[in-house]
C-alpha cells in the first residue's frame, strides 16, 4: 500500500488521539487456548501422535481479542459480555486484569461455557510447531433475552462518556440486532460511531455506522460465490451497504486486501498491505474492526480509518497465533509505506 506525504501525515495524526478514546466493546468473548507439545512417539493403541504437552496458554479470542486489540493501540476500552464460571472465563478476566482493562462490566454465568478454542499444535524439540487439531466447547443453550437486556443495560450506562461502540457477535449469543438497536436509540443516531462485526446474522444489523465482514461472510449473506468476479463484488457489497442502510462498509479480502463501499461513492480498493503470504490469519479481522473503530472514534474519515485497518490488519497476520497489533507498530507501518 503506497501513501502520499499528506495522507501519512494525517493518519499519523489520527495515531496520536488514539489514547484520548474511550470505547466500549459489546459482544461474545471467546478464549482462545493453544496447548503446545513434542512429538514423543506413536501410540500403541491407534496410528496417532503421542505429544508430550509442554506449554498451555490462554489468550483474548474473539471480542474479548478486538478489545486487547484496541488496548494495544491505546484506547481505553471497557468489554462487556458473558464468560462462565469456568477455567477459561477466569483466565480471561486475570487476563485483562493484568493489561489494566476493566473487568467490573463482564458478567460471570454459571449457566453459560466460555467459549473456547483449543489449538492442539505439536513438532519436534526446536522445530516450529504446527496445528494438528482444533477442540472447540461452546454453551450448551441459549442466552436469555433478558441476560442479553442486562448487558446491554450495562452498555448504555457508558455510552455518555465512550467514543465509539464495537459490536462483535459471534453467534454465542452476547449480544444481538434487537440489543443494539435498543442501544441506538440510547445513544443517537449519528452521534456516537457504532460498528459490527457479526459472524453469521449480519443482514439483521441495520442504521449502524459500519460493518466489517469478509468476503466469505459477504458470499454467506446473500448466498453467492463471488471467486473472481469483481463486478458481483462490487454488487453485493452495494447491496449491503444500501440494504442495512450503512454509512460505510469495508469488506475485507484476505491476499486481494480490501474494499470500501460508501453511499454515492465508486467503491475504493486497498492492497493488501505488506507481505500477501500470511503466517497466520487468526483473529485478524477483530484487528481489523479494532483498528477502524478506533480511527472513526479519533476523527478520522472512512478511507483513513480502512488505510489504517488495512495497515493492521497487514501487520497481525504475520504473526503466529491470536496476536495483537500496537500503536508503536501501526505509526512504524505508516512513516515506511
Amino acid at each position: 500500500m503506497k501513501i502520499s506525504t499528506a495522507e501519512r501525515s494525517a493518519l499519523l495524526s489520527i495515531l496520536e488521539r488514539f489514547s484520548r478514546q474511550r470505547l466500549v466493546l459489546l459482544g461474545d468473548l471467546v478464549a482462545d487456548e493453544f496447548v503446545h507439545g513434542e512429538i514423543a512417539r506413536v501410540s500403541r493403541e491407534a496410528p496417532v501422535l503421542i505429544l508430550k504437552q509442554r506449554q498451555k496458554e490462554i489468550l483474548p479470542g474473539g471480542g474479548a481479542n478486538a478489545a486487547n486489540n484496541l488496548a494495544d493501540l491505546g484506547a481505553q476500552v471497557t468489554p462487556v459480555g458473558l464468560v462462565g464460571n469456568d477455567e477459561a472465563g477466569e483466565a480471561l478476566r486475570r487476563y485483562f486484569r493484568r493489561k489494566e482493562v476493566t473487568t467490573r462490566n463482564i458478567l460471570r454465568w454459571r449457566d453459560y461455557v466460555t467459549p473456547t478454542k483449543s489449538r492442539i499444535l505439536g513438532g519436534l524439540a526446536h522445530w516450529p510447531h504446527q496445528q494438528i487439531v482444533r477442540v472447540d466447547r461452546e454453551p450448551s443453550q441459549p442466552v436469555p433475552r433478558q441476560v442479553r437486556r442486562r448487558l446491554s443495560k450495562k452498555v448504555a450506562a457508558l455510552l455518555a462518556g465512550a467514543s465509539a461502540l464495537l459490536v462483535s457477535d459471534y453467534g454465542y449469543g452476547s449480544t444481538d440486532a434487537q440489543e443494539v438497536a435498543f442501544l441506538r436509540g440510547r445513544a443517537g443516531r449519528g452521534v456516537l460511531p457504532i460498528t459490527v462485526d457479526s459472524r453469521f446474522d449480519l443482514l439483521s444489523y441495520a442504521h449502524v455506522t459500519a460493518a466489517t465482514p469478509n468476503e466469505p461472510e459477504l458470499e454467506e449473506a446473500f448466498q453467492q460465490k463471488i471467486g473472481n468476479t469483481i463486478e458481483l463484488l462490487h454488487k453485493l457489497g452495494r447491496k449491503m451497504l444500501h440494504r442495512q442502510s450503512l454509512e460505510a462498509l469495508l469488506v475485507t479480502r484476505g491476499r486481494d486486501g480490501m474494499v470500501l463501499f460508501q453511499p454515492r461513492c465508486a467503491p475504493q480498493h486497498l492492497p493488501v498491505f505488506g507481505s500477501d503470504q500470511a503466517v497466520d490469519v487468526t483473529g485478524a479481522g477483530d484487528t481489523v474492526i479494532a483498528a477502524f473503530t478506533l480511527a472513526l472514534a479519533a476523527g478520522a474519515n472512512f478511507l483513513q480509518a480502512a488505510q489504517l485497518a488495512n495497515c493492521a490488519g497487514g501487520i497481525v497476520v504475520m504473526k503466529r497465533g491470536t496476536a495483537t497489533v500496537t500503536a508503536q507498530e501501526l505509526r512504524e507501518a505508516i512513516r515506511n509505506a
